[in-house]
């Protein structure tokens, strides 16, 4: 059975996909970016403010699905600046101490132009 996860404490979709969706014991979430859930607008100028936002995006939408930061299993992540990703990675191992698999690229633009997003795949 497939279940569709949505959560007011999480950005609406901003597109034609659902926040999350859960199929066969996983979670799979759509990328977050840091979009504030309580005025639809983006958080923050820089890396540091954005990260913290995209995780408590990622949060809510584990608790909305009855799961956790821990179980995690993947995590792919967009940065537009590879110069970001020491200060990324030191918020994203706050969060993700189990340190599940990853990819993390950068790309040329991300929706918004924010600086950074961040999918997950979690065990339900």
């Amino acid at each position: 059975m497939i279940r569709k996860i949505s959560t007011e404490k999480a950005p609406q979709a901003i597109g034609p996909y659902s926040q999350g969706m859960i199929a066969n014991g996983l979670l799979f979430c759509s990328g977050q970016i840091a979009i504030d859930p309580a005025t639809g607008e983006i958080n923050g100028s820089d890396i540091v403010t954005q990260t913290e936002q995209v995780m408590k995006n990622i949060g809510a939408l584990l608790e909305a699905a009855g799961t956790k930061y821990e179980n995690v299993v993947k995590t792919t992540c967009f940065l537009a600046d590879m110069a970001d990703f020491g200060v990324f990675n030191e918020i994203y191992a706050r969060y993700f101490t189990e340190k599940p698999a990853r990819s993390c690229v950068a790309v040329k633009t991300l929706p918004k132009n924010v600086l950074c997003e961040v999918e997950v795949i979690a065990e339900v």
